[in-house]
């Protein structure tokens, strides 16, 4: 049977092909995705462990559960514990570094490394006046307010030399400094692509803390001193409370874990689309093989017939498939290293670089790749195999089986109205629940599952549908309709491999383009504010605000910053706003009280955190601020939040007084000309034109949301190609083998007066008519499900609002349509140059 098995691959090789290519796909997507994953990961950590070799132990400001010093605590770290770090025993050197946000513009006056990391930070010479860090390839080190290095990677991408004028900006203003050197690092982030500016320590301390302070001090250990003893010795000396000291080893184990944590998001994310494009591989393997076995009744008949047992036949079936699936695996394998190897240098084409390093093929990945092939394969056409098995040879060799019987389409149509039944009731209840997300998922999969099922019997009524229009093409195109129903379970096998990708097209289409509907009534319902100001990442300087406040165009402005408290017995954010203009900028929807006059100790807060602690308009609440004094707030209004504006608000009046270092989220300005370009050009000139800061109206808003959207959703449009490619395999495939198999009667409609020209259109029309049945399903379900997606969204979500986007649906089909075109092409060749008396003899 194994000898059988293997001639019969051999021997059907060129109607295999299609199948390897599926599950090659789909084994390369899996293969590439872990090879690319592995390899980053590896990279990344390397790259890190690099940056913490002069690092034996840093001390760092103490941190609280949200991310900084609670409220009243003194985390800064000084000259004054750097010296006493110096001294302590087994320490060789003691560097202080500071670093914080800050935006180089290019010589165009274009932000450098946009979307990436552009840190500045502090050149802290050792005995020998260079820091270890940083080696000088040009020039000298910065000394003074007004000079810059920058690293070599950022000098050499914007063309600046030792010399020149560099504009940059860390919380808003405009800063002119003389580049004086240029300087080489290991540093991850800049390793990675980003940007690193340096300044002196002075300098530094004042644009990125606070003057005499540092960010974290590192201490390197002396020979024979570990890094254990080396923490024990700085742990005796750090103010309670206030700092920790961490290994240095453990820094490079947080950083290889925050890299792995990353990459297992990207790998999980890019491994559900290969899963996907498996699964619709499975419906194109199985009609491979349920027509291979058709085709091979009688042989199979024969052997039944000859002692062969119901057992060998299904293995001489799976055997097949093994060697299928474990050729596809390998090539797949190879392609997807291929694959994972092109996608890191893609990164470098889109301004990311990746730190180097050895691409990465672990046994983990070679085992899964060989797995996924071989058993997806496998299981496919288990199925096919079982069937094949328990036909009875006298009625193989008579082909009674050819017919499914009444009892079979009656048990498989009340399962599948079971499965929808019990699909479309989940899916329904689900969008009632508050956390529907289980309850929905587990319903969309049980439905999907049901429509498939039900295809067969779906299959008529709608295909009927297309007779008038078929019946315009004449002969052809009534047998075209004819050929689609006469397999109705082949037909609706190879429709739901385009059915599966069209679902999830269409879904993600609809819940994007409703989500930006609600984003834009979000940005223009919220907002009265004619433009809001920010910083492209970080904060803006109170000068901002200042300067721009004090324009004669501008009528009304409103700083928004966040100060850390203490509320009650949790640490929690302030929001602050100028007290006097918020209402003429905002237009809050209050659930209960109202704005009013925001001065004072009254606040307004979100309807999340009323219903979360039982407040209401009235209450009292007692504040820790930041700088540890106690206040209590007095809850004018609750109103629904969202993502621009959010949190217990107050005056900035009252807030300001208790912050350590003032900086703002964002401002919002209404303007005596409104959203003009000779107002916002205005705006820009009067903060010299700095490529950091971000001036939007409500329709830059929208855009750019809108811009996020429809790149999200390109993504997913082409990472859902691979299941869309697999599904147009199957579809050629089943013409193909289609043809095969009609050979007697195409032969035979050639030999009464159908031309070649007939039987391409015959056989373009089937395929067409196939893939509109898995467009018009697919389409269906995506929209019930991008409804269903949407009321779970709508509990968080007020403004979502379902759009229906008829023109990308539109285009969706048009799709399904090309799909089917370009499907049969080579089929229909094939068929039309069939020899008619060959093919009438054919067996």
């Amino acid at each position: 049977m194994f000898r059988t098995a293997l001639r019969n691959v051999l021997a059907h090789k060129a109607r295999l092909l299609m199948t390897v290519l599926a599950v090659m796909l789909g084994v390369a997507f899996v293969s590439g995705t872990l090879v690319f994953t592995a390899t980053l990961s590896d990279a990344y950590r390397a790259s890190s462990e690099k940056g913490y070799e002069n690092v034996d132990v840093a001390i760092q400001p103490k941190s609280s559960d949200s991310g900084s010093g609670a409220p009243g605590a003194d985390s800064r770290l000084d000259r004054k514990l750097l010296d006493k770090a110096a001294q302590v025993p087994g320490a060789a050197s003691v560097t202080g570094t500071v670093t914080g946000f800050i935006a180089i513009a290019d010589k165009k006056g274009k932000p450098i490394g946009d979307g990436l990391s552009t840190l500045g930070g502090n050149y802290f010479p050792g005995k020998d006046g260079k820091d270890a860090r940083y080696p000088l390839r040009d020039g000298i080190t910065p000394k003074g307010a007004h000079e810059v290095a920058l690293d070599a990677r950022t000098a050499d991408q914007a063309g600046y030399k030792v010399g020149d004028t560099v504009r940059l900006s860390v919380d808003g203003p405009v800063r002119e400094q003389k580049l004086t050197g240029v300087f080489t690092t290991d540093d991850g982030a800049v390793v990675a692509g980003g940007s690193l500016a340096l300044f002196d320590t002075p300098t530094a301390q004042k644009l990125f803390a606070a003057p005499g302070t540092f960010s974290e001090i590192d201490v390197k250990a002396a020979p024979g001193t570990s890094q254990t003893a080396l923490k024990t010795e700085i742990d005796a000396i750090l103010p309670k409370g206030s700092a920790e000291a961490i290994t240095g080893k453990q820094l490079a184990d947080t950083q290889a874990e925050m890299t792995t944590k990353r990459m297992k998001v990207i790998e999980t994310g890019l491994l559900a689309f290969a899963g996907i494009a498996l699964f619709v591989g499975v419906f194109l393997i199985a009609n491979t093989f349920t027509m291979l076995v058709a085709q091979r009744t009688k042989e199979l008949a024969l052997l039944r017939a000859v002692g062969a047992s119901r057992r060998q036949v299904t293995r001489s079936v799976l055997i097949e498939a093994f060697v299928v699936g474990a050729v596809a695996a390998v090539t797949g394998l190879a392609t997807g290293i291929g694959i994972g190897a092109g996608l890191r240098a893609l990164m470098g084409t889109f301004g990311a670089t990746v730190p180097d390093g050895p691409l990465v093929i672990s046994p983990s990945t070679v085992l899964i790749s060989m797995i996924v092939g071989i058993a997806v394969t496998v299981l496919a056409a288990w199925l096919p195999g079982r069937r094949a098995a328990k036909i009875p040879p006298v009625a193989a060799m008579n082909s009674v089986h050819a017919t499914a019987t009444t009892k079979s389409l009656v048990v498989r149509n009340t399962i599948g109205a079971l499965f929808a039944g019990a699909g479309t009731a989940g899916v329904l209840v689900a969008t009632g629940m508050k956390d529907g997300e289980a309850m929905m998922g587990g319903g969309a999969l049980l439905l999907l599952i049901g429509v498939f099922v039900l295809t067969p019997l779906l299959s008529r009524p709608l295909i009927a549908l297309a007779s008038p229009v078929l019946r315009a093409f004449g002969t052809p195109g009534t047998l075209a309709r004819q050929n689609a129903l006469r397999n109705p379970r082949r037909t609706a096998t190879t429709a739901s491999a385009l059915m599966v990708g069209l679902t999830l097209i269409t879904g993600l289409t609809v819940i994007a383009s409703s989500v930006q509907k609600g984003q834009d009534k979000r940005a223009t319902e919220a907002l009265k504010a004619d433009y809001v100001v920010s910083m492209a990442t970080g904060t803006l300087s109170p000068d901002v605000a200042k300067k721009l406040g004090g324009l004669d165009e501008v009528t009304a402005s409103s700083a928004m910053r966040l100060s850390q408290a203490r509320i009650g017995t949790e640490t929690d954010y302030l929001t602050g706003v100028n007290g006097k203009d918020f209402g003429k900028l905002t237009q809050l929807d209050f659930t209960k009280g109202s704005l009013g006059e925001l001065h004072g100790n009254r606040a307004v807060v979100p309807q999340v955190t009323a219903k979360e602690k039982g407040w209401q308009p009235g209450s009292r609440i007692p504040v820790t601020f930041e700088d540890g004094k106690k206040a209590t707030l007095t809850v004018s209004g609750i109103y629904q939040g969202d993502d621009m504006i959010n949190g217990i608000i107050l005056d900035n009046a009252t807030l300001a007084p208790h912050q350590k270092q003032t900086s703002d989220e964002r401002v919002l300005l209404k303007t005596r000309d409104g959203a003009t370009e000779a107002t916002k050009d205005s705006l820009v000139t009067a903060l010299g034109k700095n490529p950091a800061i971000t001036i939007a109206d409500k329709q830059d808003i929208s855009e750019s949301l809108s811009q996020k959207l429809n790149l999200m959703l390109n993504m997913l449009y082409g990472l859902l190609a691979m299941a869309v490619i697999v599904a147009v395999l199957g579809v050629i495939n089943t013409l193909a083998m289609s043809v095969f198999e009609r050979a007697p009667e195409i032969g035979m409609l050639r030999a009464i007066g159908l031309d070649r020209s007939g039987v391409k259109r015959m056989v373009r029309l089937e395929s067409l008519v196939i893939s509109l049945f898995g467009g018009v399903l697919g389409i269906g379900l995506g929209v019930f499900f991008g409804w269903a997606a949407g009321e779970l969204i709508t509990v968080d979500f007020k403004e979502y609002e379902l759009v229906l986007p008829w023109g990308r649906m539109g285009l969706f089909f048009a799709l399904a349509a090309l799909v089917g075109v370009l499907a049969a092409l080579w089929p229909a060749r094939r068929a039309a140059k069939l020899n008619m008396l060959a093919a009438i003899k054919a067996e």
